[in-house]
């Protein structure tokens, strides 16, 4: 028993580790759309190039996605982690100094850097020293990136009215990239400092299922990134302050984490994934719907059926690509293709969002848009049967 307590104590902080640098994935983005009008009023900046705090680091996030394996694999699991979280601090930081929309945008490409060198090795870190438990432990991971988001989204109005300063909302979360390196480093007895660089490298580019499950996680994701960048914006649209718009956000945001946490806990029970995407995909739908029918009735319902839905499709999209391979450094590398391929998809819905928020004046038909996306991928789901998986990957 005494062995047992012993070995379990460093997964456990380890465990504490990922999900402290999971929560730094997010603010830097999440921070944005609660104090776009306060930024607007001081920065020349439409809704269309307002997108792009939001697009291009996603963009960069899946670009960065394909050399994230192969950066890991040099440096080590410690030192790239170490180094990403440097990064996404100091762009963080260096918004207290900006002047320009384009040193904004410039900041958030860095610090999307950072979170794609990130995500791109945490899944096959995870199913390498949490084998027992990948769905629970990428609930955890997943759900720490979405509570980052409920953080920003939730606080940076509240920084903005304490402060009276944009600059300061967006670059106070610095100090949490700072805390997390810091506990990260602490770990180094658990984590080697090299990585194996013996790993074949192998390409996904050849695979349908690959393009597949890419293209499945991209379009969840765009639902994702739309919402996160535009819903604050709405509400402030709707006639709402910016910090209850905010805090609306932060609440959908609370949802995710919820759904994180309970949907992986429950989908660890079987591996048959279907009925479980079917029915987060119907609360998404149920939510964009009463997002545009009735956005100021039951203000609260449509935010909790958005979060519940998009909380839990996000590690769900993951674990699924995850269940095809047993080895974890190919499913490393699958799940690296499928977010570099996927973010590439997503990182082009809020720039989509933006441009019809400027033609048509609403953002109503970019919900409907997003809406008829879901009911694409719940089609999808039907091929994702797991007696088939060994097939797609010989």
């Amino acid at each position: 028993m005494e062995n047992v307590r012993a070995t379990a104590r460093p997964a456990v902080w380890l465990m504490l580790a990922v999900m402290l640098v999971a929560l730094n994935l997010r603010p830097s983005m999440a921070a944005v759309g609660p104090l776009l009008s306060a930024i607007r009023g001081d920065i020349p900046l439409s809704f269309s190039l307002a997108s792009l705090l939001t697009m291009l680091p996603v963009m960069a996030m899946g670009l960065a996605m394909f050399f994230g394996i192969g950066i890991s694999q040099r440096l080590g699991e410690r030192r790239t982690v170490l180094w990403s979280l440097l990064l996404i601090g100091l762009a963080t930081l260096s918004r207290l100094f900006v002047d320009s929309a384009a040193e904004l945008i410039v900041s958030a490409i860095l610090a999307g850097i950072g979170i794609a060198l990130i995500q791109a090795l945490m899944p096959a870190l995870i199913k390498s020293r949490f084998p027992d438990n990948v769905a629970l432990c990428m609930g955890l991971y997943v759900t720490s990136i979405m509570g980052g988001a409920a953080i920003a989204a939730s606080f940076a109005p509240l920084v903005l009215i304490s402060t009276g300063s944009w600059r300061m909302a967006l670059a106070v979360w610095a100090i949490l990239a700072m805390l997390a390196l810091l506990f990260w480093w602490s770990q180094r007895g658990n984590l080697p400092a090299t990585a194996n660089t013996s790993v074949r490298k192998e390409t996904f580019f050849k695979h349908s299922r690959a393009w597949l499950l890419a293209i499945f996680f991209g379009l969840g994701t765009a639902s994702y990134t739309c919402v996160l960048a535009w819903l604050a914006p709405y509400y402030v649209e709707k006639g709402w302050s910016e910090q209850n718009a905010g805090l609306l956000l932060g609440f959908l945001t609370a949802m995710e984490v919820i759904s994180g946490l309970v949907v992986p806990a429950i989908a660890n029970r079987s591996r048959d994934r279907r009925i479980i995407l079917m029915a987060l995909l119907g609360l998404i739908i149920a939510g964009f719907c009463g997002l545009i029918l009735s956005p100021q009735h039951l203000s609260l319902l449509w935010p909790c059926l958005l979060g519940l839905g998009i909380g839990g499709l996000f590690p769900m999209s993951l674990i699924v690509s995850l269940d095809h391979l047993d080895n974890p450094q190919r499913a490393g590398g699958l799940t690296a293709f499928v977010q570099g391929i996927g973010y590439l998809i997503a990182g082009l819905s809020p720039l989509l969002a933006g441009m019809i928020r400027d033609q048509l004046g609403s953002f109503e038909w970019a919900w409907w848009s997003l809406t008829g996306v879901m009911v694409i991928m719940a089609l999808m789901v039907l091929r994702f049967d797991p007696r088939r998986y060994s097939q797609h990957f010989q």
